[in-house]
């Protein structure tokens, strides 16, 4: 059953569903299935290019959200113009054959991922199939089932995605039972510390108090079960949240003690979001297996990637990831553009850059707003908290800031009381002043 949409929701509709929009709208309504998070969709577009969305009624509107493909922005011409070749040249190839674009970004991807020359490949034509392929993975090289993961993390749609992850939406008993072994353990969130500590005066993580409490519970958990193949998240949280100092190392160190794997997904947050290639360079350790996707297809085409160790090619008469797109001249082509034009135009570094201005700018804006709270983030993958009178994060007071930079030109998500704040890495930095300032519009609102 549809649950009634919020009043700042039917605002927006009010606002949007007009004209050839509505109509596209309304046709979507009765064409698709309901599912939460996709529908009712917010509009119908007709252009995507660089960090614009337009709707078929010209609407204009700047995307912070994205789903996290839009690195290189929307509609980048080197990208469209080596698509239009590959589709003159290969447009497919059958399984069981190969093709130069498919082997190249295998090889380039290896040469710049934490595996380097130990690494092996496989593609797969999203993040919920390719995480599915980590698990396999898990499993053959260790013989073991079990996975532990965090409370509210998300990796995918699968029926092994859902069980490895922590979405309580995508948990439902409706669609259960889900497959055994999917065990969670509460997440890292210096913010909002589940263990209850709080941040010491100058907002960084209390290490000395609480001990890295995440860490030794992670540990304790691996320990009592004995039989985990593979420890599975997201090394920064894409909702933001950054781990403490140490956290990383101290589980590669307990995975290693109890002959645990490390999955890294780096779907939403790898190829440079976080201000490095790979956002495992922040943490200073190397994970078994590396999951990518989103951003990998440049935003046109979807692709996702597999990078395990060689040492994993242990299952060669099972079918890991035997997917009729695996090795897709065209898809393939988009990913190895995709890590080019990241590379000549240096974009990882433009994201670290101007993520640090932002945070600064952001911390201006905190100290004349009272309802803007701390920022914390990686690169542009920011999130900045909302605060209700009593100083603490409010998701009511983020959803309705969030409509209104909608309403202003933003679009951008709400979650756990922040604003998410995700842009492609080829923005401006007027297209990102404009975003800041429609972000302490909406946000001064709320005082």
């Amino acid at each position: 059953m549809m649950q009634p949409l919020p009043a700042t929701r039917r605002d927006w509709d009010a606002r949007v569903r007009t004209g050839d929009a509505g109509h596209l709208l309304a046709r979507d309504d009765n064409a698709f299935f309901r599912q939460s998070g996709s529908t009712p969709c917010l509009n119908a577009i007709a252009k995507a290019e660089g960090i614009w969305l337009e709707d078929v009624d010209g609407r204009r509107i700047m995307d912070f959200h994205g789903n996290s493909v839009h690195h290189i922005g929307y509609g980048h011409p080197r990208l469209k113009a080596a698509l239009k070749a590959q589709i003159d040249e290969l447009p497919f190839t059958p399984r069981r054959y190969t093709s130069e674009p498919a082997v190249e970004l295998a090889e380039r991807l290896l040469a710049r991922s934490p595996h380097g020359d130990n690494g092996k490949v496989l593609f797969a034509t999203g993040g919920s199939d390719a995480i599915e392929i980590a698990l396999k993975l898990a499993r053959v090289r260790t013989g073991r089932y079990k996975t532990l993961g965090f409370f509210d993390s998300y990796h995918g749609h699968g029926f092994g995605a859902v069980s490895a992850g922590g979405s309580g939406t995508d948990r439902s008993h409706r669609i259960g039972p889900l497959i055994p072994g999917g065990l969670l353990v509460p997440p890292f969130r210096c913010g909002a510390c589940p263990y209850g500590f709080s941040r010491r005066q100058d907002g960084e993580a209390p290490i000395e108090t609480c001990g890295m409490m995440c860490a030794r519970m992670l540990r304790h958990a691996l320990e009592c079960e004995g039989d985990i193949a593979a420890v599975i998240a997201e090394p920064i949280r894409s909702t933001p949240y950054v781990p403490p100092p140490g956290f990383w190392p101290a589980v590669r160190q307990a995975c290693d003690a109890f002959g645990v794997l490390l999955i890294f997904d780096e779907i939403p947050t790898g190829l440079g979001k976080t201000g490095r290639l790979f956002t495992s360079e922040h943490q200073g350790v190397r994970p078994d297996i590396t999951v990518l996707g989103k951003a990998l297809g440049g935003g046109m085409l979807p692709l996702a990637a597999v990078i395990a160790d060689r040492d994993f090619d242990v299952a060669p008469e099972l079918s890991l990831g035997h997917y009729t797109h695996e090795k897709n001249p065209l898809t393939t082509r988009a990913g190895l553009t995709t890590l080019q034009i990241i590379e000549d135009e240096g974009l990882v570094e433009r994201s670290r850059d101007l993520g640090a201005q932002t945070l600064e700018r952001l911390a201006e804006m905190a100290a004349t707003v009272p309802t803007i709270g701390r920022a914390e983030g990686a690169g542009l993958l920011i999130g900045v908290e909302i605060l209700d009178r009593g100083g603490c994060p409010s998701q009511p007071l983020a959803e309705r800031a969030m409509w209104r930079a909608m309403a202003l030109g933003l679009s951008l998500k709400a979650s756990a009381g922040r604003l998410v704040l995700s842009p492609p890495l080829t923005i401006t930095d007027a297209e990102m002043h404009l975003a800041l300032d429609i972000v302490e519009r909406a946000v001064g609102n709320e005082t």
